[in-house]
């Protein structure tokens, strides 16, 4: 089935998808949101896309496979605890780095910020691996 609206309507939403997905991701960490509810928006922008064109241009626009997505999102979550572990504290104990960049500009490095995007990982390699597989087994 090849709906022209549906493939319109796809290549000018993914994009604003897929930003709002990393806007709730780094919202998270004051206010409602984070990695498992932008790693849903962001799996529903792939599915989507899925629908539209069909699932093996999906796994092609992805680039990795899925299951390594959710494999070094895991990676990464957990890295997040051994890195407070390596600090001296109780693992998953939240640390913050802040570089000095000069032109008064800030930046802060979580270990929090690192388990929600590793969270991320997690839930966009898995959604879009079973989304995908099942578009697959039943065409």
């Amino acid at each position: 089935m090849h709906s022209v609206i549906l493939h319109t309507a796809t290549r000018l939403l993914i994009s604003l998808i897929l930003m709002f997905s990393i806007y709730i991701l780094f919202r998270g960490h004051n206010q409602p949101g984070g990695g498992f509810i932008g790693g849903l928006i962001a799996a529903s922008a792939i599915i989507l896309y899925s629908v539209a064109f069909g699932p093996q241009w999906a796994r092609d626009a992805m680039r990795l496979p899925c299951l390594s997505t959710a494999g070094f999102g895991l990676f990464l979550a957990a890295a997040s605890g051994v890195l407070s572990l390596i600090g001296g504290a109780p693992f998953l104990t939240g640390l913050w780095y802040e570089p000095h960049l000069g032109l008064s500009m800030h930046l802060a490095l979580s270990t929090p910020l690192m388990f929600d995007i590793g969270v991320y990982l997690v839930v966009v390699g898995a959604l879009t691996g079973i989304a995908l597989e099942l578009e697959e087994a039943s065409a």
